[in-house]
């Protein structure tokens, strides 16, 4: 007969309290790691993780598939121009070839069904103080589904911003990988500009060496549906991560962005800024934003904010900050995210002083974004995102404008 055991709880010294883990795992951490594909349940509605994407507008990626190799990537300096090769290394490799599968494991279904189907790798190594921003541009290939892993790796020290850009017609499960070296300093901007009809899902595993700091700005701007998960951790102390996030959803598109932020090490600092506009019936955007400070990080600072702007009836903004902590030695840790639509005090104001209605919607949402395109820093980008911005207004205006004559 076996002997009867008691569950011994771990008791935390009261002279130490970061000595013993927490009891219990992490709720905002749940999610299996794993490779494997059968780690993962078909999602449904009813989990927490699906329970805002349209499962039915992504079933294609949610078991394994042939990808159709066509989608096509090419790596050139920001104007165009060829790239020094002993300060940017671009090959393609088998993808359990490292560095490609170092950073973490696939934390959903999506991600484990591309790393199962993909073959290869395009992996694009950084040395030292790369003197213009690399521009690597992803093409989609069509309608038929495809899967593309990107590895972006920084050596120690390296100092460069990356530019990567989402054009054509997609249907695509990508997954990204960053790696940043110690004493390292990486921006990397990921610009989704599909276009009508086309879906992007994936996820991207990101590490944050000893000292490192790494802006990663995700900008979506275009495609029927759009769902990235970005999963995040540090790898030593003195880590600085300041996610942003810029989206525009139109009449019927989904866009949806989940940041899982693990502080895991002492002394590190996380910034997370997100802000979407919504213009159209049934346009549709979630951001479910997760922070957790593990019992191992004392004095982390961390704080995510949500921001979304509803220009017209008919759309829905899910926002959802979610912060866990395990540890009572921080600096700080805060969250907080709204939904609203335009302010009428700002429209009358500019509108009382000579400015069409049309031209005072466009400075509205100019203002509203402009100090995260500011803050991406690469002027040839900004200068870019807010024409994008201001076309897709004017399209707004124009299809409103269509639909009262054809009511009439």
């Amino acid at each position: 007969m076996a002997e009867n055991t008691e569950i011994t709880i771990p008791v935390a010294d009261p002279n130490d309290p970061y000595a013993v883990p927490a009891a219990m795992p992490s709720s905002a951490d749940r999610a299996p790691r794993s490779f494997e594909l059968d780690a993962f349940a078909m999602p449904t509605s009813r989990q927490e993780e699906w329970r805002y994407t349209p499962l039915d507008r992504v079933a294609e990626f949610l078991d394994v598939f042939e990808p159709s190799g066509l989608t096509t990537v090419e790596v050139t300096g920001i104007d165009g121009s060829p790239l020094d090769p002993a300060q940017v290394g671009v090959e393609v490799v088998d993808r359990t070839v490292a560095p490609s599968g170092t950073v973490s494991k696939p934390s959903d279904r999506i991600s484990a069904v591309e790393w199962n189907v993909v073959k290869t790798a395009t992996v694009v190594t950084l040395h030292g103080d790369v003197a213009q921003p690399v521009r690597i541009a992803v093409t989609g290939g069509g309608d038929a589904p495809d899967a593309l892993h990107l590895v972006i790796a920084a050596d120690a020290g390296t100092h460069a911003d990356v530019v990567v850009e989402h054009h054509g017609t997609a249907r695509l499960a990508e997954g990204v990988e960053i790696v940043t070296g110690r004493d390292s300093h990486l921006s990397t901007t990921f610009i989704q500009e599909w276009e009508r009809g086309s879906k992007h899902v994936g996820g991207h595993r990101i590490h944050v060496g000893e000292n490192a700091s790494l802006r990663h700005s995700m900008v979506t701007l275009g495609g029927d549906v759009v769902r990235i998960r970005m999963d995040q951790d540090f790898g030593g102390p003195q880590g600085d991560l300041n996610m942003l996030g810029i989206y525009f959803a139109d009449p019927g598109e989904h866009i949806e962005h989940r940041t899982m932020v693990v502080h895991n090490h002492p002394d590190c600092k996380s910034r997370v800024v997100y802000k979407g506009a919504l213009d159209g019936h049934g346009a549709h955007s979630t951001w479910v934003g997760n922070a957790l400070i593990q019992p191992t990080a004392p004095g982390t600072d961390s704080y995510e904010l949500n921001r979304n702007l509803v220009l017209t009836p008919g759309a829905i903004a899910d926002s959802e900050p979610n912060l866990e902590i395990e540890n009572g030695n921080i600096i700080g840790a805060g969250h907080a995210s709204s939904v609203g639509r335009f302010d009428d005090e700002e429209l009358f104001y500019l509108q009382s002083r000579g400015i069409p209605e049309t031209e005072a919607r466009k400075l509205v949402v100019r203002g509203f974004f402009g100090e995260l395109v500011e803050e991406i820093g690469i002027p040839q980008i900004g200068d870019h995102l807010m024409t994008i911005i201001d076309r897709r207004l004017a399209r707004g205006e124009s299809e409103a404008m269509t639909t009262v004559w054809e009511e009439k």
